[in-house]
């Protein structure tokens, strides 16, 4: 367990499958916004549940492309979680309105809803809702919230392919969804890749025209805010490849996650609620009261570990003095303890059982 992901065992199951793939792309000679990306976006779409998908070339990308999408630009407030690595921030300053923290839930690390009710003002034209470490948020709620004050909801999926609330997946709930398939997601492409997922056909044609300059027609801009965002053939390929194994993936992830929840018994750790088919185990997340020990512990025991995300976003040093924020009690009591631990389908449980045993072993300072 000396690394928080293994791409070499991922895709070296696949290797036949990609192979031919990646050389029927070679062979048709169309490599960008092809057929391949218009099969995926199809796939992709029908798996989801969802009318529109568009392919762009990340995942922050498809977050920012969402929001001008629906129409969010400069002067306007967007609500959203402060724990989830800036990329919603990023993509929010990106179209030049502001970020507004809502607190979290602290048995799901997801933004609040009615946190995020109070946070509302004159200026808020959206919400996004952050499905973090692969657990949903409390999408149901956060879409009334957002339904009852007329702004829509966008959905970052980045690390919840897959997951479904009700019988309903992750990226339908909402008016867009952003999903990334960078290689670590749980579905994931062989390089940066990202889409667009929403109900409404105006706001998937806008998506589909500021992915590429704007444009109406070729070489003729129309929109304002288009950039060149395309997701390639290659990706496209590979991504098709990968999405008919990636409910088995999930399975294999939560018996990681299951095992890691049954095993661990420690009065300093606490482990997250791995129940519920609205989790697909993206991310291992525990809590210690004495982290810096448990590092040092693990790095000892060769087991590994990272921090998602050792800041929130308001501390980050690229916000300092441009926003006010608010003290939020149950981020600021989660950052300081988060660790995690490694969670990936093709992590056997044994090495996961082991790890347990030394994890259980240690003294807690």
């Amino acid at each position: 367990m000396r690394q928080i992901n293994d791409l070499l065992a991922h895709n070296r199951m696949l290797e036949s499958d990609l192979d031919e793939a990646l050389t029927r792309v070679r062979a048709s000679g169309w490599l960008v916004l092809g057929p391949e990306v218009e099969a995926f976006e199809r796939e992709f779409a029908d798996y989801c549940g969802i009318p529109h998908c568009i392919g762009v070339a990340s995942g922050s990308d498809a977050l920012e492309l969402a929001l001008r999408g629906l129409g969010v630009g400069p002067g306007d407030e967007v609500i959203t979680a402060p724990n989830a690595g800036m990329y919603s921030s990023v993509a929010i300053l990106a179209v030049g309105a502001t970020p507004v923290y809502a607190d979290i839930d602290p048995a799901r690390s997801t933004i609040c809803p009615d946190d995020a009710a109070t946070r509302i003002t004159s200026r808020t034209r959206a919400l996004i809702a952050t499905h973090l470490y692969g657990r949903m948020a409390k999408v149901r709620e956060l879409r009334d919230v957002a339904m009852r004050n007329g702004f829509p909801l966008i959905e970052d999926c980045a690390q919840a392919h897959g997951a479904t609330l009700d019988g309903v997946r992750a990226g339908a709930w909402g008016d867009a969804a952003a999903f990334s398939f960078y290689p670590t997601k749980n579905l994931g492409a062989l390089g940066d890749a990202g889409a667009v997922l929403t109900p409404l056909a105006d706001v998937a044609e806008r998506v589909r025209r500021l992915r590429q300059y704007g444009w109406s027609s070729k070489y003729f801009c129309e929109l304002k805010g288009g950039r060149n965002s395309r997701l390639d053939e290659i990706q496209a390929a590979a991504l098709r490849v990968k999405l008919c194994h990636l409910d088995a993936w999930n399975d294999r992830r939560r018996a990681v996650a299951h095992c890691y929840k049954e095993e661990i018994n420690h009065c300093g750790i606490l482990p997250p609620d791995v129940g519920g088919t609205d989790y697909v185990a993206h991310l291992f997340v525990i809590r210690a009261e004495r982290r810096r020990g448990l590092q040092a512990f693990l790095k000892a025991n060769g087991i590994a570990w990272d921090v998602h995300y050792p800041l929130l976003d308001y501390q980050q040093p690229a916000l300092a003095g441009l926003l006010s924020c608010p003290s939020l009690a149950e981020s600021e009591a989660a950052v300081s303890r988060i660790l995690t631990l490694p969670c990936y389908p093709e992590l056997p449980l044994d090495a996961v059982r082991k790890a347990c045993e030394r994890i259980n072993a240690w003294s807690g300072v």
